[in-house]
């Protein structure tokens, strides 16, 4: 791909955005995103990296685009221990990808209830600061990956090469983990969860017992509380549930609704139904 002036990107970001109906600065996380998946693509194919995978809000955009929530962090899986992720993390974006480079900011935050590091990572193009992302390092774990072709609109039309496919956590697992958080004692803040799950069932063809199987695995696995989960939602989720619901364009939009629909869910995963 032939360089070009950082000022000539920032333009044709605001122009595609502007004739695709796109957030500038959602447009702006997806570039990010993915020149950060090239180096890890790179990584991979250069030995540096075993594999890796994407999972959380970022997995959900790269599948759907508009149809999932945005998500300013990045959430990726890497085996070994937080300091060896780390490590590795470090040497695989050293190599860059494209005209895009990229450094660590800060001191790195131990988030111990996750077993995962949190990162501050400056993305620069050519010569000039592009973007700083925050990236969530966890174990990648036994879960399969799927190999994604990124659905989200815009990046071909502003010139620029796009790693395809990615690797992302397989939707069964990822449907189990989100199960298994926002129904946990650890779940303060995951409302945003329950949508997820929802809109995963509505959009992505699940199957039901392989995500019955994830999730037994994983409630066993972090022995937090029991299988199936309870599915009430709490009162003080009602409002950004709703909210994030009319956002999406979600077909339930009322708190009692989305409650209905996410007990049936759960119904069905254990069996009930």
């Amino acid at each position: 791909m032939t360089p070009r002036p950082v000022e000539r990107l920032e333009k044709t970001l605001a122009r595609v955005a502007r004739e695709q109906g796109l957030a500038q600065e959602r447009l702006r996380r997806w570039v990010s995103f993915l020149a950060l998946c090239g180096v890890l693509e790179r990584a991979v194919s250069e030995g540096i990296l075993d594999t890796y995978y994407l999972k959380g809000g970022v997995a959900m955009e790269l599948r759907y685009a508009e149809a999932a929530r945005a998500t300013k962090d990045i959430d990726i899986g890497i085996s070994g221990n937080r300091g060896d992720r780390l490590m590795v993390f470090r040497d695989a974006t050293a190599l860059g990808f494209d005209d895009f480079t990229f450094q660590l900011k800060g001191k790195p935050l131990n988030m111990d209830k996750v077993d995962a590091v949190r990162l501050e990572l400056a993305v620069r193009y050519r010569t000039r600061a592009w973007q700083t992302i925050e990236v969530d390092l966890g174990s990648s774990g036994e879960g399969a990956v799927d190999f994604v072709k990124p659905a989200i609109p815009g990046l071909a039309a502003m010139g620029l090469r796009v790693p395809s496919p990615v690797r992302c956590l397989n939707l069964s697992e990822q449907v189990a983990q989100k199960l298994h958080a926002c129904t946990g004692p650890y779940s303060q803040g995951r409302a945003r969860d329950v949508l997820d799950i929802l809109l995963v069932d509505l959009l992505g063809r699940l199957d039901i017992t392989t995500v019955r199987l994830a999730a037994k695995q994983v409630f066993i696995q972090r022995a937090t509380h029991d299988f199936p989960p309870s599915s009430r939602i709490p009162a003080d989720w009602h409002s950004e549930l709703e909210a994030l619901a009319n956002e999406l364009g979600y077909p339930a939009i009322s708190a009692a609704e989305i409650e209905v629909r996410f007990g049936a869910f759960v119904d069905l995963v254990a069996g009930r139904s």
